[in-house]
């Protein structure tokens, strides 16, 4: 049996092998040669102090110990070809995710997806960054694979509870993902590998006899007796099915208005919203590592940061080291932006959401609206940031010192948002508390931070698509709609989830309840 060992060490014994194992030897009192295999089954960065340590979990084998290395395989996945068929609408993690999982229960999921499959999206999002073209339905949001594929693709999530996240970790490794998915304190597949993965999944559930279908937006939803019957698309086709699970994502307004408008219950959700803040990625590692520079050996410094001001949280979210800022609206006339990082994170900004808790009392201006309040506030700030910067993709602008001093900033520099920035005292992008906060809360970020609050770090607005101004409650035994039958809201739309993790183990968990409410059918 292999000993398993927490250590810590310098950043140049966890990167050699070799200094590893006689590091461990002198630990547990063999020789080197003695040890056959070294596993790092965890691994962090500990900046707390100057001297930098890396935290490593080990399993250690020694010579005479049987030692296999893991391989990753798929499920044995049924043909389902003429098995009973389950709607699926969106294919993010959550919907693709859920898919996998009624194959795997030997049931057709039938996934309906309104932008493009992920190769076809280059094109739109090429058209938004150059052209200020938004595409309602093909952009950084909307598409196969969802709103992670191009922006940024992390795997970590901060509730262990939601359910198995060493599952979906290992899953993504046999699709393809790197095994430092499993290792790494912070894992992270990047906006360029995402896409063939979601591919290679996409291919797995039409090898199994499941449907993908490609811009196919769900116009309607069909109910008789508060129990669902099927879809309509926008082309007009229908889609019988009773069992639908509604992965829409976070960003699918028309989702919202539609069961709105239906008369099926939704309520509104508080979720948080302010700004992204860009530095140079040097500054971030010299603040985190407290070193001039950072070296070859230690990862891109990440930060987070949480403060309360004015009774309000405010902390940064989504924080992409060595990463750009994107564009990510959905519809014309509003400015969304949101952060990523390639595999590597090896650009020179750093970029995060900064951002504001809200409560359901901010809404109250928007109360006419029903269960959308949130929804609207959401969109008018985003259709304000667009018409203060231009009435294009470009988004307003200011640097950090200047916003804290409510002062327009006489000169923006070129940051990593492709479509350009405008300069604007961002006072006029939000409401009056939330400028307040976000002024006030920068300042004690600064504190925190040395460095951090600076007229070289660009804020960019607004960061506003955090979560769901929307949720859609289920039943939390059967995962079903408390109100409609067959209708299972799921991911972060619904408003379950907070990224590709999370959003995959929902997904698996309504595909789960929907085969349980089959099987107990079927016993009937």
């Amino acid at each position: 049996m292999p000993q398993e060992l927490l250590l810590q060490v310098t950043p140049e014994i966890a990167a050699n092998q070799e200094q590893l194992k006689n590091h461990i030897s002198k630990q547990i009192q063999v020789s080197a040669n003695a040890i056959q295999q070294v596993v790092v089954l965890k691994r962090s960065v500990d900046a707390r102090q100057k001297a930098i340590k890396i935290n490593l979990k080990v399993a250690v084998y020694l010579k005479g110990d049987f030692f296999e290395a893991t391989k990753f395989q798929l499920p044995d996945y049924p043909n389902v070809a003429t098995a009973q068929e389950v709607v699926v609408v969106g294919a993010g993690p959550a919907g693709l995710f859920a898919a996998l999982q009624l194959i795997e229960l030997g049931l057709k999921p039938i996934v309906l997806e309104r932008g493009k499959e992920v190769r076809g999206r280059r094109r739109d999002l090429k058209a938004i960054n150059v052209d200020h073209i938004v595409h309602e339905d093909s952009n950084y949001c909307f598409g196969e694979g969802g709103a992670g594929t191009y922006s940024d693709g992390k795997l970590y999530t901060r509730s262990k509870k939601r359910g198995d996240v060493t599952r979906i970790l290992e899953l993504l490794v046999a699709y393809g993902a790197t095994p430092d998915i499993l290792v790494e304190a912070h894992p992270h597949i990047g906006t360029n590998k995402l896409p063939q993965i979601i591919q290679d999944i996409r291919q797995k559930i039409l090898a199994c006899g499941g449907q993908v279908l490609f811009e196919t937006r769900v116009t309607d939803i069909l109910i008789k007796n508060n129990e669902v019957q099927g879809v309509v698309t926008h082309q007009g086709d229908t889609i019988l099915a009773n069992k639908m699970i509604l992965a829409t994502g976070h960003s699918a307004r028309d989702i919202y208005q539609l069961l709105d408008t239906k008369k099926i219950f939704i309520e509104a959700k508080p979720f948080a919203l302010g700004v992204r803040a860009e530095h140079s990625q040097a500054l971030i590692d010299q603040i985190q590592y407290s070193c001039d520079y950072r070296g070859e050996l230690l990862p891109p410094a990440p930060y987070s940061i949480v403060k309360q001001v004015g009774g309000r949280g405010m902390y940064s979210f989504c924080m992409c080291p060595g990463g750009v800022i994107a564009p990510c609206a959905t519809s014309p006339g509003e400015v969304v932006t949101n952060g990523w990082s390639p595999s590597k994170r090896d650009q020179p900004t750093a970029n995060s959401g900064i951002v504001i808790e809200l409560r359901l009392e901010d809404f109250k201006p928007f109360a006419k609206f029903g269960a959308l309040a949130g929804m609207e506030f959401q969109k008018s700030i985003e259709q304000k940031a667009w018409q203060l910067a231009g009435e294009s993709q470009r988004v307003p602008a200011q640097r950090m010192i200047d916003f804290t001093q409510g002062k327009v900033s006489s000169s923006i520099p070129k940051t990593s948002y492709v479509p350009g920035t405008t300069s604007v005292e961002m006072g006029q992008v939000f409401p009056g508390f939330l400028t307040q906060i976000l002024r006030e809360g920068f300042s004690e970020f600064g504190k925190s931070m040395k460095g951090y609050l600076t007229n070289e770090a660009i804020l960019h607005a607004p960061e506003s698509r955090t979560s769901s101004p929307v949720r859609i409650p289920r039943d939390p035994i059967s995962y079903e709609h408390l109100q409609i039958k067959g209708l299972y809201p799921c991911g972060e739309g619904a408003g379950y989830a907070g990224g590709i993790i999370s959003a995959a183990i929902d997904g698996e968990k309504c595909a789960l309840m929907v085969g349980e409410c089959l099987r107990q059918k079927n016993m009937q």
